[in-house]
């Protein structure tokens, strides 16, 4: 398994000199920062820290209702960054924020909000974030909350009434304990929905996105399909940079429809 991911990040290397990406934003996905797990999205502390200076000296560095106001303009739009982590896990207050908040560098937290209500643990063992920890990241005025569905439910193959349940628990919840209902939301696993189920998420939230390792172009953009690149533990810095302006398609494509696959038949 080594080997072929091995080849198949060498062959993407390879797509992305031979075809570099377009001009255009890329929304960076983390998952958990200095959780001390060996997970591969279970970035170490030093690491995160060390991208976040890269990023604030050498990338446009954007919130994510800046990079959709110029998407949404429908014009070409020049290379830009946005930060978003998913789920909520209680490493995001003991290790990003502070790193965030000395960068400088503002994030878009998509909270899975079932497990912050219930103080239960996520299902691979992570604690949850608190209501507390979260308004406190809140008024940094760096960190914008977005939804991760409410129980953290693959919507693939939900019935249409009971994804919107799940998804008007999610946005409740956060207007209340938060004071602000989020706009944006992330498909937990990175798996879209059938035509139904998606229906009620462009109904709810003014944005949506998935994965794909795709660079946001501003041209013929659907907003409720925006793609993401996940960052890994262990990047090179140079492997960073190409990640962060748009790199990695091939390996991000392979991946997407991985996921497709392995979530057909699951719930959660």
């Amino acid at each position: 398994m080594l080997v072929l991911r091995s080849l198949v990040d060498r062959a993407s290397t390879v797509v992305d000199r031979v075809c570099p990406p377009p001009p255009g934003i890329t929304l960076l996905i983390y998952h958990r920062v200095g959780g001390g797990t060996d997970g591969a999205v279970d970035v170490p502390v030093a690491e995160f820290r060390a991208q976040l200076a890269r990023l604030a000296a050498d990338c446009r560095v954007l919130t994510l209702e800046q990079a959709v106001a110029e998407l949404a303009a429908g014009a070409p739009v020049a290379d830009g960054v946005v930060v978003t982590f998913d789920d909520g896990t209680a490493d995001f207050a003991e290790h990003a924020l502070p790193a965030l908040v000395e960068a400088g560098v503002p994030a878009t937290l998509y909270l899975a909000s079932g497990f912050v209500e219930s103080g239960r643990p996520f299902p691979w063992g992570a604690p949850p974030l608190s209501w507390p920890a979260l308004r406190d990241a809140v008024r940094t005025g760096l960190v914008t909350i977005g939804s991760h569905t409410h129980d953290h439910l693959v919507l693939q193959h939900l019935d249409p009434a009971v994804a919107r349940d799940d998804l008007l628990r999610s946005i409740e919840t956060i207007g209340e304990r938060l004071g602000d209902r989020p706009a944006h939301f992330a498909y937990p696993k990175a798996v879209a929905a059938p035509a139904a189920v998606e229906h009620e998420v462009r109904s709810l939230f003014r944005t949506a996105v998935l994965a794909g390792n795709r660079v946001n172009t501003g041209r013929d953009l659907d907003l409720h399909r925006l793609g993401r690149s996940p960052v890994r533990r262990g990047l090179t810095p140079e492997d960073f940079a190409c990640l962060a302006t748009g790199g990695g398609r091939l390996v991000g494509g392979l991946r997407a429809a991985v996921a497709q696959v392995r979530y057909r038949n699951s719930a959660s």
